[in-house]
């Protein structure tokens, strides 16, 4: 068991071999609980939950429904434009 202290700014550094087997980078976030047997740190997730129906149609597409062969195509003109 590894040990670490508290900085006169309340700042805890984890020790690398928990950080590295965990694989948090640094400026991963924490969630931080108070529990009877001591205290919590979990990794933020980036995002909430969301559900489909909460996302579903919130992007506008332009131009209505495209073919398989139209969008080869544009995936070519891409593939073509990051060569350049």
């Amino acid at each position: 068991m590894e040990t670490t202290k508290l900085s006169s700014k309340g700042q805890i550094v984890l020790p690398k071999a928990i950080r590295q087997s965990r694989r948090w980078p640094p400026g991963t976030e924490f969630l931080v609980e108070n529990t009877p047997r001591g205290i919590l740190l979990r990794p933020r997730k980036p995002f909430g939950s969301t559900e489909p129906a909460e996302v579903f149609g919130r992007l506008k597409a332009g131009g209505g429904a495209r073919t398989v062969k139209q969008m080869d195509e544009g995936l070519r003109q891409a593939f073509r434009s990051r060569r350049r």
